[in-house]
This record gives structure tokens, sequence and C-alpha cells, in this order.
């Protein structure tokens, strides 16, 4: 039994990660603790704040407590904010402060593309158009380029959490590009993990969304891979070689 462990804020989507569990069919459990979201807002000042190391902190020890071998913080906008160097620092101080391996949703991101081999993602976020760019930045100093973006200028994140499949469909539609090798749905308030094939099989490229890439960067810390195609591209092992 390998268990992982996921701070994510507040309540909206912490649905997926039973979903995925399920998915998964493997002796793997996905642990999940709430932190205090603050104020629910798409908004650089209260997404520092919502990622501050005093809240992250007040979980670890239900997690540690689970078993967790790992730890990620499920956020990807309370990560990227702090941009690249400050996302590094948030993830050290959960590190140390859980005495687990750590990590966080901006990173899984960047992670993800570059297991895919994907160099040029569009971005398809839920986020007002500045918030969107500072993810933009972040991949950038991961060493991937954004093709487009398309921002939607939702502010909380329970707003998102009421999206059903059409309207992830239609934003991962809008903010496709000829040019990108995959197209990236950075929010964890967005309900994804049961829409991620139909998803890949419109656009005909691989989706990363933000539950998905979490739990994935979580197994790649306790260095475990499964196969679970329901769960798209980044899920799927290499197909073996067929023998005619």
């Amino acid at each position: 039994m390998t268990a992982l462990g996921f701070l994510y804020p507040g309540h909206s989507a912490e649905d997926d990660y039973p979903r995925i569990e399920q998915l998964l069919g493997s002796d793997i459990r996905l642990p999940l603790v709430h932190t205090d979201i603050g104020e629910d807002a798409h908004r650089v000042d209260a997404l520092l704040e919502m990622g501050s190391a005093a809240r992250l902190a007040a979980g670890v020890e239900e997690l540690r407590l689970s078993g967790a071998e790992a730890v990620v913080w499920a956020c990807t906008s309370g990560s990227f904010v702090y941009g690249w160097q400050g996302a590094h620092d948030q993830v050290r101080s959960l590190a140390r402060t859980a005495g687990l391996p750590a990590s966080s949703t901006s990173f899984a991101f960047a992670h993800a593309a570059r297991e895919l081999g994907a160099r040029r993602v569009a971005i398809g976020a839920t986020y007002p158009d500045d918030v969107a760019a500072l993810f933009a930045a972040f991949l950038k100093d991961a060493g991937v380029e954004v093709v487009a973006i398309r921002g939607s200028g939702i502010i909380t994140a329970a707003e998102v959490a009421t999206w059903d499949e059409e309207q992830v469909l239609a934003l991962a539609r809008a903010a496709d590009h000829p040019d990108a090798e995959a197209v990236l749905l950075p929010d964890t308030a967005l309900h994804t993990a049961s829409h991620i094939q139909a998803l890949e099989a419109a656009l005909g490229k691989p989706v990363l969304t933000a539950n998905q890439v979490t739990v994935w960067e979580a197994l790649r810390l306790a260095d475990r891979r499964v196969n679970a195609p329901r769960l798209g591209a980044l899920f799927t092992k290499e197909p073996l070689v067929q023998v005619h």
C-alpha cells in the first residue's frame, strides 16, 4: 500500500481525488487534508496568503498520521504566484515541515509536460488574465513555451467548481492552438478527473489538468508508475511492441 498526501485549499473539486484513486485501481491511497483558503479569490495578494507556509504547515501533521510517503500542495495559483524561485522555497519549506518529499501542482505541470515531451503548450485558465500570465511566466522558467493562453476571468474557486464537462471542453477548445503539443487546464478547483479521455479525444492531443498532474507528481515522488489510460496520455505507459 502506498499513501500519497495532498494539501488542498478549501472545498471545490476535492472529489476528483477519490475518483482518481478509483481509476488508478491499484494499492494506492490518496489521503487529502483541506487547508484554510482564507479569501476565495484569484487575486495575487489573496493567493500569496493562501499559499503561505503557516497555512500549509497547519495540515501537515494530519497527513503524516495518514502514513503519506510524499506530500503535494494541490494548488496551482497558490504556488506559481510566488514565481519560480518562490515556488521552490515554498516546496522546500513544506518538505522540511512534513519531513517528506514535497512538491506543488505548478511543478507537477512542468514535470508532466517534460514527461510527455511537450515543449510547446496552450493554457486554458479559469483565472483572470493577469493571474494566467503568471502561470505562463512560470512555465517559461521551466523551459516550456506557451504558444496560446486563454483566461476566463473567474475570481472564485467556488464558481469554478460548478463547471460541467461541456464548460471544461469549451475552455480546452478555446485555448487550443495548432502549435501546442498539449493543452493545460491549471486549476485544482476544476472538476476534470472524469473528463480527461473525452478532452484528449476532442482535441487530438494530450490534455494536462491540475488534479491529474498533482496525483501523477505524488506518484513520481514516491517512485511509482501506474498505467491508467482513463486518466489520459500522462498515465499511459509505452505500448508493447507488436509482433507481426
